[in-house]
């Protein structure tokens, strides 16, 4: 299986653990991942201004350049990315009048694009292997026994309903993964529930509040751990629990990693794939404690 591959720029720097662990897990599972030739930042929460065409030019350059490699889909495992690239797709192959003026904004000479590539999350590849995540399963060398996880979805997997690949007010398919890796999926009420994103610059007590109210909502459950698939959502989840017991003293503190970590270990990768020096709440105790460091 070969995969177009759209990084993004958080994946090259903050979040490096995330793109180690998924670059191993997919070369574990046997598929060739080609990183895009030329690509460009998606354009973030900027892209995300519907009224404002200009801004969805940088995600529609990076699905020329996947058009321009001959590939016809592209994986991404950025839920931010996955989003601003899902979104402007649809709006130049719903929206005539927007298709036309974004390939007249184009400097380049002969280049057009009419939404023929299909954007898919890292996830969404897994599930339509040919046996789903059976085949996720069937790779499985060290499961994560005894360790239970819950897995948060935040915003941009699941909305709008025009992007998002699972269910809206319940979505299962993180839950599935851990499953299938061999860990417990814990359940809880919070798991599409906003981080507070980018107010996290100049109001992180927004955060804080947000960061004490999710994870709160997990430990209550039982969960040990959180799984994310935003790198934002990775930084006021994890980075901002300082903050959150300042205001909230009772607060415990959880780890969170990136779903690719968790595979990546039931994989068998070794410990310097996992970059655990990235993360403010380090999961090493607990991992140690479970038997899989």
């Amino acid at each position: 299986m070969k995969l177009s591959y759209y990084p993004g720029c958080t994946m090259k720097n903050h979040a490096a653990n995330f793109e180690a662990s998924l670059l191993y897990s997919m070369r574990h599972l046997g598929a060739e991942v080609e990183e895009l030739d030329r690509w460009n930042c998606c354009g973030t929460v900027m892209a995300l201004a519907q009224d404002d065409i200009m801004r969805q030019l940088a995600p529609i350059r990076n699905l020329i350049r996947v058009k321009e490699s001959n590939a016809s889909r592209v994986m991404t495992a950025c839920s931010m990315c996955y989003n601003t690239l899902k979104r402007a797709n649809g709006r130049v192959r719903l929206e005539p009048a927007v298709r036309e003026r974004m390939n007249a904004f184009m400097y380049e000479e002969n280049v057009s694009y009419d939404g023929e590539v299909d954007v898919l999350h890292v996830l969404e590849v897994l599930r339509e292997q040919e046996d789903g995540l059976k085949s996720v399963a069937a790779k499985v060398v060290k499961p994560l026994n005894g360790l239970r996880v819950a897995s948060y979805y935040g915003c941009l997997l699941v909305r709008p309903r025009t992007v998002a690949f699972d269910d809206v007010e319940a979505p299962v398919l993180l839950d599935e993964l851990v499953t299938v890796l061999g860990g417990t999926a814990v359940d809880f009420s919070h798991k599409t529930e906003c981080c507070g994103a980018y107010q996290t610059v100049d109001r992180p007590e927004i955060v804080a509040d947000r960061t004490y109210q999710i994870l709160t909502a997990a430990i209550e459950q039982g969960a040990e751990m959180i799984a994310v698939s935003c790198p934002l959502c990775a930084f006021n989840l994890d980075h901002r629990q300082k903050a959150t017991r300042k205001i909230y003293p009772d607060f415990e503190g959880i780890p969170v990693v990136y779903f690719t970590q968790l595979m990546a270990m039931a994989f068998g990768c070794d410990e310097s794939v996992l970059k655990l020096d990235l993360h403010h709440v380090s999961p090493r105790p607990l991992l140690a404690r479970v038997g899989l460091l």
